[in-house]
């Protein structure tokens, strides 16, 4: 069947076409120049890099230790289907707000792709001063609590391989080896994360890992809350809390893998 002739809108914003076609040759191509950018869109050096610069700013874009620019962290999470990620919501949001329920505070989801992890929803306690959504975000997998979740979950080799020295310059922070592979044997001891304001001053978060069907750690599933209202006497209600949260989410994802195999 052929495919309908797009055509271009009659509104279309010529900065925004542009940036999107960049970030399309990035997924697709791999990295360049400004000079490069400038020539495939037919425009000043000074616009791409503008357009490029922007692109950074929002991570689709990252650049590398010699200048050039490369695809970003948002783009590398594209890699992870939508399917996957509207299953995830789905199976989550129930157990989230029961959670929140139990608590009154923040709970986020996250899922991870090579170094970085995205959170794709969040619900938001009803307290005055609380811990905003994250939903949309992009951090470094080391630097959040779902992140050493799902980091703690790879064996050694996998780590190893995840945190080699980049190719092609990239500049990238990079946590140190030795000091991670502690906290993640802390982690795989206790079956969660701990985040004393390690991610954002004032913040601290406790996250578990949420299982797949097929028993592997596809998610994780975290309490924010401000460091006031933190303390170690509450860290076991909160631990208790989110193992019933994991735990639902896991067991809705298993009914849903059935449903699907039943289904076909």
């Amino acid at each position: 069947m052929a495919r309908p002739m797009k055509n271009p809108p009659a509104y279309g914003v010529t900065s925004v076409d542009h940036a999107l076609r960049l970030a399309v040759i990035l997924q697709v191509e791999g990295p360049l120049t400004v000079s490069e950018a400038a020539e495939r869109l037919g425009v000043a050096r000074s616009t791409a890099h503008r357009l490029l610069s922007t692109l950074v700013y929002r991570d689709f874009a990252v650049q590398n230790a010699d200048r050039s620019y490369r695809v970003g962290p948002v783009l590398e999470l594209a890699a992870q289907t939508r399917s996957d990620v509207a299953e995830l919501r789905a199976a989550a949001l129930g157990p989230m707000r029961a959670l929140v329920d139990v608590l009154d505070e923040t709970a986020n989801l996250s899922v991870r792709t090579g170094r970085t992890v995205r959170f794709i929803a969040s619900v938001e306690c009803s307290q005055a001063l609380r811990v905003g959504k994250r939903e949309g975000m992009v951090f470094p997998a080391h630097q959040v609590t779902g992140g050493l979740v799902m980091l703690a979950a790879l064996g050694d080799d996998e780590l190893s391989a995840l945190y080699a020295p980049a190719p092609h310059g990239r500049a990238e922070e990079r946590p140190d080896p030795a000091k991670l592979r502690a906290e993640l044997r802390a982690v795989r001891r206790s079956g969660v994360a701990l985040n004393l304001e390690r991610s954002e001053r004032g913040v601290v978060a406790v996250g578990r890992g949420v299982r797949g069907p097929r028993g592997d750690t596809v998610a994780a599933v975290a309490v924010s809350m401000p460091s006031v209202r933190h303390s170690p006497r509450r860290l076991k209600e909160v631990v208790a809390a989110l193992t019933t949260a994991s735990t639902a989410i896991s067991a809705a994802l298993e009914d849903g893998f059935r449903y699907a195999a039943d289904e076909g």
